[in-house]
């Protein structure tokens, strides 16, 4: 990195700036629905492929390996549309993929090899999301980021927290079946926002 790099200063008049941004707050809101989605399942991943299958450690392992893989593929996919694509559309193809990963899980749950397949397509939007919506904040407001990449990483805890909790919830209810299509229901309304917050085409000045 060149020298002398320094970050746009923080004060209460950027909060506020934050705060009076509507696409900001969808954006920030898109994050935890993500989130919030996936650490419903994720967090008991384990143990329901256990309850759900009877998948013993080695078969868990390789699902949590793919899991890992497909993520990092998902990041390096993304990086090389995102350009061509724009922030946007590939917010939007990532947003679907993990969609379609957790409703596939919701759907397949019961059966190893469908589940497992799931959990490939799931990976590859989980972490290339988060980048996208972390791109999608600097565009929106470049001279709020260093704000919104914070705040983004903050509502990306809550996120957890919040899919975590309605997880264990469900779990010690035994309500195995149910948390997939929980999860499911939490990245439809992220994937709502996301359409919500498709960019305005320019409108050309009057002549």
């Amino acid at each position: 990195l060149p020298g002398g790099l320094k970050g746009t200063p923080v004060d209460l008049k950027t909060w506020s700036a934050v705060r009076r941004n509507r696409t900001i707050r969808l954006l920030l809101a898109i994050t935890m629905l993500q989130m919030s989605g996936q650490f419903v399942v994720f967090t008991f991943m384990g143990p329901l492929l256990n309850k759900l299958t009877g998948a013993g450690p080695d078969a868990i392992g390789l699902v949590f390996a793919l899991y890992g893989v497909c993520g990092f593929l998902g990041v390096v996919i993304a990086t090389r549309i995102v350009d061509t694509s724009g922030p946007y559309r590939t917010s939007l193809l990532f947003t679907c993929l993990l969609l379609a990963g957790i409703t596939g899980w919701a759907l397949g749950a019961g059966t190893l090899a469908l589940m497992a397949g799931a959990v490939a397509i799931w990976g590859l939007g989980f972490a290339s999301t988060n980048s996208m919506q972390q791109v999608r904040l600097v565009s929106a407001a470049p001279s709020l980021a260093s704000a919104t990449v914070a705040l983004n990483t903050s509502v990306l805890y809550i996120g957890q927290a919040v899919g975590s909790a309605v997880g264990g919830l469900l779990f010690a209810r035994e309500l195995l079946h149910t948390l997939g299509f929980v999860a499911v229901g939490f990245v439809v309304v992220a994937l709502i926002l996301v359409v919500l917050t498709r960019p305005r085409p320019a409108t050309a000045a009057p002549a």
